[in-house]
């Protein structure tokens, strides 16, 4: 506790009645200091220790019972998570983490402007480029060497941060939310366009019988086999079937 409350930003109390009613004191190395709070009520911490926080936070985790660290970061950056696994693993050698590729990251934005900070710093011409992280975004610049490049650290993200900051699993938190979001704006804006119902056997069915995908038969995987064979059981020939050779099904 102590040393985790060492990491709070605090003031020092040179006079008992400086203190308000209730005020909350900390005696800290010979000096009775005072954590300051923020207009949330939470407490403050010092700059600058944010990462010995997580490592303390997750040194502490897995010696009371955990397997896993799940570390949240403001940006997908390989050597920043490896600099906090690194240091958890001096005390605890074989810690394993969690890591969120989270769609909270604007990942296309925030690896082209790595890229462009380690071509600054290695004094290669990016005049062509602007510096602003939004209008790194721009359509335009998709076929350049940047973003090129950004692609291809994106697309070994998860083997880099495996290999060097010890990720045990990657995973991506509410990927379906986005992809139906974007599948639904997408059929929307061709059906009740100039592709009418095209837009939906092009884009969707006609894709889906040729990847093969179950899907395709949505009856069946909403149960309707399963509920014939249970009518089959108890009323046999007399069963009233959802499928058959009649069943529109039976066209996949």
């Amino acid at each position: 506790a102590a040393q985790y409350n060492s990491f709070l930003e605090t003031k020092p109390v040179h006079d008992i009645s400086e203190l308000l009613e209730n005020d909350i004191t900390i005696h800290q190395g010979g000096n009775l200091v005072k954590p300051v709070r923020l207009d949330n009520g939470l407490y403050a911490f010092r700059e600058g220790t944010g990462i010995d926080r997580v490592v303390l936070d997750c040194i502490t985790s897995l010696r009371h019972g955990a397997d896993l660290l799940w570390i949240e970061t403001e940006k997908p950056n390989v050597a920043q998570i490896a600099e906090m696994v690194n240091k958890v693993r001096e005390t605890i050698p074989d810690a394993k983490l969690v890591y969120n590729n989270s769609p909270s990251f604007n990942w296309t934005m925030k690896f082209r402007e790595q890229v462009l900070e380690e071509w600054t710093a290695k004094g290669k011409d990016v005049s062509a480029y602007p510096t602003d992280g939004q209008s790194l975004m721009a359509e335009s610049l998709d076929d350049t060497e940047l973003a090129q490049e950004a692609d291809r650290l994106i697309q070994s993200f998860q083997s880099d941060a495996a290999r060097d900051a010890g990720i045990f699993h990657h995973l991506i938190t509410l990927p379906t939310y986005h992809e139906t979001a974007l599948g639904v704006d997408t059929l929307s804006e061709g059906y009740f366009g100039d592709e009418a119902m095209l837009a939906y056997v092009k884009g969707v069915q006609r894709t889906e019988i040729r990847r093969q995908m179950n899907v395709v038969k949505h009856q069946e995987m909403a149960g309707t086999t399963m509920g014939d064979h249970h009518k089959e059981y108890f009323a046999g020939e007399n069963a009233l079937l959802a499928g058959g050779k009649d069943n529109t099904m039976s066209q996949f």
